[in-house]
């Protein structure tokens, strides 16, 4: 194929070079036109020849200089004409070479491009790996104070001794008395460790997962994320528009549609078409984003009412947010 376009461009230069030599049609009633100017001016002449010098040297003048114009105007069109010639001649020259590099680079570079982005991918997979490996190591029953172990089912009077712990007499669990978990942290843990060596995050989420809602939202998250990622999807790649923290409160309002549209930031074609195929031909792809939107409406709308402007601000650039406001898209929840 490539060896083909280059033969096919210079012929095309050889059928225009031939047509070098024919003058134009202006170029030829040009010339016409001063020829007919000329015999005009001698037919004149010869009919009424001048009385002197003077009158003689004006007649040739102004027979010699309308000629001479109209011949200068045939040879700047033929130039103008050839010179358009040429450069149609480059340009496709210029085509063809464009389009012989492009082919010889995808065929003789695919190869090391290919290799370039697949190892990329597997470092990237690496460190997703052992930041999943850390959460699924995360605590997802309440465990035991002192030991930070679960008590043995078997031993009756521990069980006993752990109902009294759990709960009042009057049927009330303990966790109902518990501190509520801080906007700090709910924001902190919906952003993820950011490292498998983040302390601070891991103590963060640890806290976070004693809460029943909070905890559902951060396993959803993890959910869609992890899939999202076997496709080179990642949140930390994206760089949506940020919505104002009022269409945030109209989201947890229950509006939707076009009044909150401002939420669907994330611009990445790659990112939206991959999504959207995924979403349209994987049910499990398509439960679990659906799942997480549903969480992740009921958890926003408990947050909301207690967050400042600058909490909405720092939650929407949370991983699990841009998340959503992909998702979002996808699915038609701001449209």
């Amino acid at each position: 194929m490539t060896e083909q376009k280059h033969l096919r461009a210079p012929s095309n230069g050889i059928s225009t070079g031939a047509s070098r030599q024919t003058l134009s049609a202006i170029s030829v009633g040009t010339i016409v036109l001063a020829v007919i100017w000329v015999v005009f001016c001698g037919f004149v002449f010869w009919n009424s020849p001048p009385q002197n010098t003077n009158a003689v040297l004006i007649f040739i003048g102004a027979a010699i200089l309308p000629a001479a114009l109209l011949a200068v105007c045939a040879v700047m069109v033929e130039k103008s004409r050839l010179l358009q010639q040429d450069t149609q001649r480059l340009h496709t020259a210029v085509e063809a070479l464009r389009h012989s590099f492009i082919e010889q680079n995808q065929s003789d570079g695919q190869a090391s491009f290919e290799a370039s982005i697949s190892r990329k991918l597997t470092e990237i997979g690496e460190e997703q790996r052992k930041i999943q490996s850390l959460l699924n190591q995360l605590p997802t029953t309440r465990t035991d104070g002192a030991t930070g172990q679960s008590p043995p089912a078997s031993d009756p009077n521990h069980q006993e001794e752990t109902n009294d712990q759990t709960v009042l007499e009057l049927g009330t669990p303990l966790e109902s008395f518990k501190a509520p978990l801080s906007n700090a942290d709910f924001i902190r843990a919906l952003n993820f460790p950011e490292t498998p060596d983040d302390r601070i995050g891991f103590a963060v989420m640890n806290r976070a997962m004693k809460d029943h809602l909070t905890s559902q939202m951060i396993r959803a998250a993890q959910d869609i994320l992890t899939l999202l990622s076997q496709d080179g999807i990642y949140m930390d790649d994206l760089r949506p528009d940020m919505a104002r923290p009022d269409v945030w409160r109209q989201f947890a309002k229950g509006e939707r549609g076009r009044a909150i549209a401002a939420l669907g930031g994330i611009q990445d074609r790659s990112s939206l078409a991959l999504s959207n195929g995924r979403m349209k031909q994987d049910a499990v792809f398509r439960d679990t984003a659906h799942h997480f939107l549903r969480v992740f409406d009921t958890c926003f709308s408990k947050f909301e009412p207690t967050a400042s402007d600058a909490e909405i601000s720092a939650f929407s650039e949370t991983r699990t947010a841009r998340a959503f406001m992909l998702l979002g898209r996808v699915a038609g929840t701001f449209s």
